[in-house]
């Protein structure tokens, strides 16, 4: 009898590490890295010119800014992934995601939301009082984000924005205040999130036509798509010198800029309108480590403003 019981319970415990080794894959979990270094950079931003004297974030906070992005991320993935689940049924392109396949069950991604929106808010009131009053709001925009597409080409946007307020929430959540120069990176932020969305949603173009979707490829073709993000990168490139500018950054963040300028330029060689088969390559690879580079460089400019 207690042998049965032993077999059950391990039993059980696999199929639930399973099932969490599965979601982490329909999220994307790895892809964490793209906004949580410009959230680090907020929040050393934050310590460094918010307060009278130069600091460093302690470890405490550090930790709950990763714990409030990966809840976040974690939601806004899911609930993604429950809002689009028609159309995934559709898309010859997602037909072999979890909850199509069964893999995973809607009753198990809607339990996985609410706990990923609950760590949020758990790590917002131990951040700053301030945090913990607006994670609601962050909530809503992130689950906002899964139906825009049903309504507005712009909607790349929309999602540039979820990311874009990462580096704001990490301010307030270090300065327990907010600072107007902010604005500046969130806008930037989104800028690159959007232009980068616009290359992914090239390859669904055919799908969104017949599934009455939005999207800027759609909109206006492929060509002219890339053409649009393309400017979006370069307007994001100039926000962060305006940002470098504004806080009278050292030599390092403005090395960092221009590494981030390189990235991007390499980044739209590999796309083209009648080639997108590196798409893989640009959206995933070269991204990651625009924002890894950009935080490398920008807290280097940080510890060399505090000498």
């Amino acid at each position: 009898m207690n042998r049965t019981i032993i077999n059950f319970l391990q039993t059980h415990r696999r199929i639930e590490v399973g099932k969490l080794k599965t979601t982490l894959e329909m999220i994307k979990f790895e892809h964490s890295v793209f906004a949580l270094p410009f959230a680090l950079t907020g929040a050393l931003l934050a310590a460094r010119y918010a307060g009278p004297l130069p600091a460093w974030p302690t470890w405490r906070q550090l930790a709950w800014i990763v714990v409030a992005m990966v809840g976040a991320r974690s939601a806004a993935m899911t609930m993604n992934r429950i809002a689009d689940l028609h159309y995934d049924r559709l898309n010859p392109r997602t037909q072999n995601r979890p909850l199509v396949t069964g893999a995973l069950s809607l009753r198990y991604a809607w339990v996985f939301t609410l706990l990923a929106a609950a760590v949020l808010v758990v790590a917002a009131w131990q951040l700053s009082p301030l945090a913990l009053k607006l994670s609601p709001v962050a909530l809503a925009v992130l689950f906002f984000y899964s139906y825009t597409k049903r309504f507005t080409s712009w909607s790349h946007v929309v999602l540039g924005f979820c990311l874009g307020m990462s580096p704001a929430a990490a301010w307030i959540a270090i300065s327990g205040g907010f600072d107007a120069r902010m604005w500046i990176l969130c806008a930037a932020v989104t800028l690159w999130v959007a232009g980068f969305d616009v290359l992914y949603a090239c390859q669904d173009v055919e799908f969104d036509k017949h599934a009455g979707l939005h999207s800027i490829p759609k909109k206006f073709g492929i060509a002219r798509a890339l053409m649009l993000a393309r400017g979006m990168h370069v307007v994001m490139v100039a926000l962060l010198g305006w940002l470098a500018w504004s806080f009278a950054m050292p030599w390092p963040a403005w090395t960092g800029i221009a590494a981030v300028a390189a990235l991007l330029a390499y980044e739209h060689q590999l796309v083209k309108p009648n080639d997108l088969s590196r798409l893989d390559a640009a959206f995933f690879t070269v991204n990651g480590y625009i924002s890894v580079l950009f935080f490398v460089f920008w807290g280097a400019a940080i510890y060399v403003s505090r000498m």
